[in-house]
């Protein structure tokens, strides 16, 4: 795959004059491929495409918005505030890199209880 820069140069120039020896001397590219890459140009294969992002059910930056203004609101909130199940919100979070953190008191209680039971 040859960039486009490169394929503009090649084409631009044999358009000049010169001859296909030439053009596999300086560029390294036979008839063939000089024709193919012509072919590109013309037809707007190098040309930026439009990538449109489909209408989703969870806005991002809505979902953003809500996050910042309860971090500690449970996906069934969220769902309920989106209109949507558990599992679309937690998947839309991990998209986001969004991660729920985990209760650091439940984590403790465990720790003392296991500390008990040794």
């Amino acid at each position: 795959m040859y960039s486009k820069d490169f394929t503009q140069r090649a084409v631009a120039y044999k358009d000049e004059g010169h001859t296909f020896k030439e053009l596999k001397e300086v560029f390294g590219i036979p008839p063939e491929t000089y024709y193919q890459l012509k072919k590109k140009l013309t037809a707007g294969y190098y040309d930026v495409k439009v990538v449109h992002e489909r209408n989703r059910k969870i806005n991002k930056e809505e979902l953003k918005q809500a996050v910042a203004e309860k971090p500690d609101a449970f996906l069934r909130e969220l769902a309920e505030k989106f209109n949507c199940t558990e599992s679309a919100v937690f998947y839309a979070l991990e998209k986001l890199k969004i991660t729920r953190k985990k209760s650091n008191l439940l984590i403790a209680k465990n720790l003392k209880r296991n500390a008990r039971n040794i």
